[in-house]
């Protein structure tokens, strides 16, 4: 089969996110008298949107309070001011487009970060890539691994999900991928392990970005 899309995942995929988001959490986290993380951990929290990584950030007493809207929020406006502080493409990611876009592969971009962060950050440290459609997490829409947005941007491209990589490197892009009918793409230099994406159904599992040019040289 030739593949003639990717959908890419954004934050732990195409970009290096994770101290910028930690920091805005810890910083919030310090201002309402939690405890704060480490780096490391939480590379297990994110991939699921904001309210998600708010809820297992916070100690499990507070989920359930009337301040959970607040810390949502709060955080939202931290990370506002620190998206662009630390946050760089991973090493690797400008040499693989650089093999596709010459190919003709579609390339787009669906992220359960909010909507307008995924635009900002895509349009900050791609600015002459071709993404189209970009999403975030949007009204109206379920996030991942609901397969719906998936959907909408198989459609919009006018190119069928059996024909389209979904790249990511966590469970939940895996799932996406399955539940959509795309082929899921785990990458291992992202905020999750093999195991994980192993479990989630991942086909292929890259080490490098330059490495998914096999996929298209030698497809299953």
């Amino acid at each position: 089969m030739k593949f003639e899309a990717i959908i890419f995942d954004l934050d732990g995929t195409l970009l290096d996110s994770l101290e910028d988001l930690a920091n805005s959490m810890n910083v919030v986290l310090h201002n309402f008298g939690f405890p704060t993380h480490k780096n490391e951990l939480y590379k297990t929290m994110i991939g699921d949107g904001i309210e998600m990584l708010v809820r297992r950030a916070i100690p499990k007493e507070v989920e359930s309070s009337n301040k959970l809207n607040d810390i949502i929020d709060t955080v939202k406006a931290e990370y506002g001011k620190r998206w662009e502080d630390k946050t760089r493409p991973f090493a690797g990611i400008e040499e693989l487009i650089d093999f596709l876009i010459p190919n003709g592969i579609k390339l787009s971009i669906l992220s359960n970060k909010p909507h307008e962060f995924t635009i900002i950050t895509t349009q900050k440290f791609f600015p002459d890539i071709p993404f189209y459609p970009i999403f975030g997490a949007r009204k109206g829409y379920p996030k991942k691994p609901d397969p719906s947005q998936a959907l909408l941007i198989s459609s919009t491209l006018q190119i069928p999900p059996e024909k389209t990589l979904f790249l990511g490197d966590s469970g939940t892009d895996m799932q996406t991928a399955k539940n959509a009918g795309m082929t899921p793409v785990g990458v291992l230099w992202g905020f999750r392990d093999f195991q994980e994406l192993k479990s989630a159904g991942a086909v292929y599992f890259l080490k490098k970005p330059i490495e998914l040019t096999k996929i298209f040289e030698n497809p299953v």
